[in-house]
């Protein structure tokens, strides 16, 4: 299994800057038990940046085994937060557009 900060560096290879434009929102990834990450995403352009943001627009909690499922598709994430192994903070509509933002 890949590691949070391994499936967040792929993140990089598989953003869709066509599906990010004219976004501007911060993506929190709050891992319980490794590290926290928050994406910026502001029209078109991805920064990926360790540690936690002041003020992200969407913080997707979790546990690593949840987040390598999620991002390698072989867990739904609706069906992660509906099972209580996902939890959203702030705009939790902005989560369902992860899977646009991150094809597989």
């Amino acid at each position: 299994m890949s590691t949070p900060a391994e499936i967040i560096e792929s993140m990089k290879t598989r953003f869709d800057s066509d599906a990010a434009a004219g976004i501007d929102e911060i993506f929190q990834f709050d891992i319980e038990d490794a590290d926290t990450y928050h994406l910026i995403i502001k029209d078109g352009s991805l920064d990926i940046v360790a540690g936690a943001h002041d003020d992200p627009s969407v913080t997707l909690i979790m546990d690593s085994e949840t987040m390598a499922g999620v991002m390698s598709g072989e867990i739904d994430g609706m069906q992660a937060f509906m099972m209580g192994k996902l939890r959203a903070e702030g705009n939790m509509m902005l989560a369902t557009k992860l899977g646009a933002l991150f094809p597989n």
